[in-house]
């Protein structure tokens, strides 16, 4: 599933590409035929994202809600729009360029009340500039659950996914079972500024990168990650294979059904040191 950073990139490319302009919306699959015709013709204003859901704001307050879920993907191509193929949801289009979404868990016309309804039952966006982290740090506080699980309830904190949490819980070397009320606030704080400035550079750069400069390959004679998610990881997918920090072998399990890593010795005790834990950068 896209992690927030993504939907990010993706609401830049989309205001680029259409904002301010009339747009041509269809629906080659059906699905979306009847609101795709409301649509059609009209100013689309700008998009947004929120967390991993996407808005895209069109002129007579009307808001297309986009979230693409484990299998959707949302391309945005420069050039006239070639005849569609596949199983297209939603197609936007002008003469210079085009954009097709296929397979999202949601695609939907709402109205501004209803945009703010789904916008309420967020937590705070590290990628937004007007949330309160306090309000994630209250739930988190407060909660008996692992802290692993909260840091992908997106009513805790929007945006973030599998892989930003495991690398985040690596880099503060915090057991993934802690509960979320024995974290200290000092341990959040660090945390949540670690994975504003985390997922800023995935905005910058497209992808997930988390290996300080000390343990990127060159400097420790490996070979670079090769995945289809891209970047340099600590833990995220590396089950089996040796710790960058200390050797161990990687953990995995599921939790809440999605996938877990960790290292079992730099994660070990479920108490992490101010001394022991690398400074986030």
């Amino acid at each position: 599933m896209p992690e927030g950073h993504t939907l990010y990139r993706l609401a830049t490319a989309l205001t680029g590409s259409f904002g301010g302009r009339r747009v041509r919306v269809g629906s080659p699959q059906g699905r979306f035929a009847d609101s795709a015709a409301l649509l059609d013709r009209s100013l689309l204003r700008g998009a947004e994202a929120a967390g991993k859901h996407l808005f895209i704001q069109f002129s007579a307050g009307r808001w297309l809600h986009v979230h693409l879920g484990l299998y959707g993907t949302f391309e945005v191509v420069a050039g006239p729009a070639p005849a569609p193929r596949g199983a297209v949801r939603l197609r936007l289009s002008t003469a210079s360029s085009y954009a097709d979404l296929r397979g999202p868990t949601a695609c939907e016309l709402q109205t501004g009340a209803q945009r703010e309804a789904v916008l309420s039952r967020l937590g705070p966006d590290p990628l937004r500039p007007d949330v309160d982290p306090e309000l994630a740090w209250r739930r988190i506080s407060s909660s008996s659950r692992p802290v692993a699980g909260l840091l992908m309830d997106q009513n805790v904190i929007a945006g973030v996914g599998n892989v930003y949490r495991a690398e985040l819980l690596f880099r503060h070397r915090i057991a993934p079972h802690r509960q979320g009320r024995d974290l200290s606030r000092s341990e959040w704080e660090a945390m949540w500024m670690d994975l504003v400035a985390l997922m800023h550079d995935g905005v910058r750069t497209g992808r997930v990168d988390t290996v300080r400069d000390a343990h990127l390959p060159a400097v420790m004679g490996r070979q670079p990650r090769v995945d289809d998610h891209g970047g340099e990881v600590y833990v995220y997918r590396r089950a089996g294979q040796p710790c960058h920090v200390c050797a161990e072998a990687l953990a995995t399990e599921l939790l809440d059904g999605r996938n877990l890593f960790w290292c079992p010795r730099c994660q070990s005790d479920g108490r992490s040191s101010a001394a022991g834990r690398p400074r986030p950068g």
